[in-house]
Formats: structure tokens, C-alpha cells, sequence
């Protein structure tokens, strides 16, 4: 599937001028999450060009259009907003010529400037678009932020997740999603969670129903979005079943292709939940700082038996 983000947004966003306000951008649609400085184009190469991106006029292209023929600079701008690209930015508050303001006007492409700096300003859209257009799925569960770690709690339907939710938003962290959580893929190493606009900062409590946290609880316990690093697995004990009691190897979910950090928690009367999800938390972070409580007691035991043996 391909997610779009309109062009009025884009504008709204990255705070830009509209220099061609009679055009409607609510209506043209951005599908790429990369941009392109038009140089090669404007030099007459338009071999491989990615229409569907947004073409950013830095000092350079800036400063080659003033030294062009006039008549060939308005032909290359004519040609380039024939291709119908999303728009055309001007950073540095370049000066834009009439020519090319009365071209987009026919092609219906608007022009936009910014006063920001062009590099600083492509590596913010394209950090942004890449968070809009990122690959995306839904998935039934809570995302909680405990102690600044995205934490996924995922199982059965009345297992428990609100609740053991609830709990750790009164000891102080914050609730992302519950029962829902949009999940997006920003990069090979990142996924984002989120709530569906409908049922943000709401949490559903099977007996008593729809609770606002934010409203119960205040501002502070709640996020509108944040990293998934630890995926908590709740699951019903099972006597028969073998559960990890070293944790010396990680074992992992994946979803859109990148792989999570999982633990596979089994439901007994009387364990704290809450608890044991700000342990793993807390645990997951001094591993990646590079200390390892399993690997420090195997080390141990190897260390002793060694001693024994000489």
C-alpha cells in the first residue's frame, strides 16, 4: 500500500512561504520520501528524473539560472514543471524570477521558499516524510513509554494488558496505545508506535469501561508516539511448558521486516505485572549499555567451577 501526505500539510509543517497562493495544495499529494535538486535538469539531462519528488533550488541552482541564456532557463523550468513534480522549493530566500512564477501558475506547480539553509532543510523533510510515509501496520496491543523505553505488551484478549497498563501509568510512565497501536517503519533499525486519532490517551477497563488518562491522570502521563524497543508477550501458565529463567539468549518478533526484543511473560495470581515489565525495561537498557545480568552469573559459575576443577 502507498501512503501519501498532502502538500498543505508538507507547508504547514516545515513553516515555508506560498508563493503561488491561488493554487490548491490541499489537493497534490506527496508519495516520496526523498528530494531532488533539479542541477542536472536545468543543464538539459532529464534522464532518470524523479518526477514524484519534491525539487529543492539551493544557491547553487540559484546562482546557475541567473547565469543561463534567459530564454533557455524559462524552457528547462517549463520542461521541469511538465513532468508535474509536487512542487518547487526555494531555499535561502532565493529570488524568484516572474517567468517562473507565471509558469507554475499554467502548470498548476506551486512555489514555495523558505530562508533556512538547504542542506539543513532537505535532511529535515526528508527525516519528516520518511516518518509519514513509512510502511505501516496495526496490531492489537498497548505501548507504554517506562523509563524512556518503548515497550510493546501484546497476548490474548482479557489477559491483562490495560491493567498491568494502568498500573504503570500510576507509578509514573506513560501511555502511548492502548488496544491499538499503529506501528511504522521509519528505518531498518526503528519502529514507531502510535494510538489511532480516535482512541487516543483512552484506555478500556473490562467492568468499569472507557477511562480518559489524560484527563484522570494528567498531561504528563501520556505520549503521542514513541520507539517500540521491548516487546512483553503475556500468555497463561502453562505447567507443561518450558520458560526461560537465564535469559542468555534474546530471543525476537519482527515486525515490517525489523526484529524486536521479546519476552514471553506466563500469568500466574499474584504477580505483579507491572513489576516485571519495568524489570525487563530496566534490564533492556543496561544491556544496551553493555551489561549483562545473565551473562555476569554464567560467567561467574564458569569462574567458580574452573576454581574447584584446579
Amino acid at each position: 500500500m502507498t501512503y501519501t501526505v498532502s502538500l498543505d500539510k508538507f507547508i504547514k509543517k516545515m513553516g515555508v512561504e506560498n508563493c503561488t497562493p491561488e493554487i490548491d495544495t490541499s489537493k497534490i499529494q506527496i508519495s516520496q520520501p526523498d528530494i531532488n535538486r533539479p542541477a542536472l535538469q536545468l543543464a538539459g539531462f532529464f534522464d532518470y528524473f524523479d518526477s514524484n519528488r519534491i525539487q529543492i533550488i539551493g544557491h547553487v541552482e540559484a546562482t546557475y539560472m541567473e547565469k543561463m541564456d534567459p530564454e533557455h532557463g524559462e524552457k528547462m523550468i517549463r520542461k521541469i514543471m511538465e513532468f508535474k513534480v509536487p512542487c518547487i522549493v526555494f531555499c535561502r530566500d532565493e529570488k524568484i524570477e516572474d517567468h517562473v512564477l507565471n509558469s507554475a501558475r499554467e502548470y498548476g506547480v506551486p512555489i514555495l521558499r523558505t530562508p533556512r539553509a538547504t542542506s539543513a532543510f532537505m535532511a529535515e523533510v526528508i527525516r519528516w516524510l520518511n516518518v509519514e510515509l513509512a510502511p505501516r501496520i496495526s496490531i492489537h496491543g498497548v505501548l507504554v513509554d517506562v523509563f524512556g523505553e518503548g515497550v510493546l505488551i501484546t497476548g490474548e484478549s482479557g489477559i491483562g494488558k490495560s491493567e498491568t497498563a494502568l498500573e504503570l501509568i500510576k507509578r509514573g510512565h506513560r501511555l502511548v496505545s492502548d488496544d491499538v497501536v499503529e506501528i511504522k517503519r521509519v528505518s531498518e533499525q526503528t519502529l514507531v508506535g502510535s494510538a489511532p486519532d480516535i482512541t487516543r490517551h483512552f484506555i478500556e477497563l473490562r467492568g468499569i469501561g472507557i477511562i480518559d488518562v489524560k484527563t484522570l491522570f494528567g498531561v504528563e502521563s501520556v505520549k503521542n508516539e514513541q520507539g517500540i524497543d521491548l516487546c512483553i508477550q503475556l500468555e497463561e501458565w502453562n505447567k507443561e511448558q518450558e520458560y526461560d529463567r537465564l535469559g542468555l539468549e534474546e530471543k525476537y518478533t519482527e515486525y515490517l521486516g525489523n526484529k524486536v526484543v521479546c519476552h514471553s511473560i506466563p500469568i500466574r495470581p499474584g504477580r505483579n505485572l507491572a513489576i516485571i515489565v519495568e524489570s525487563a525495561a530496566v534490564n533492556f537498557r543496561q544491556k544496551k549499555m553493555g551489561y549483562n545480568a545473565a551473562q555476569e552469573l554464567y560467567n561467574r559459575v564458569t569462574s567458580n567451577l574452573m576454581k574447584n576443577q584446579g
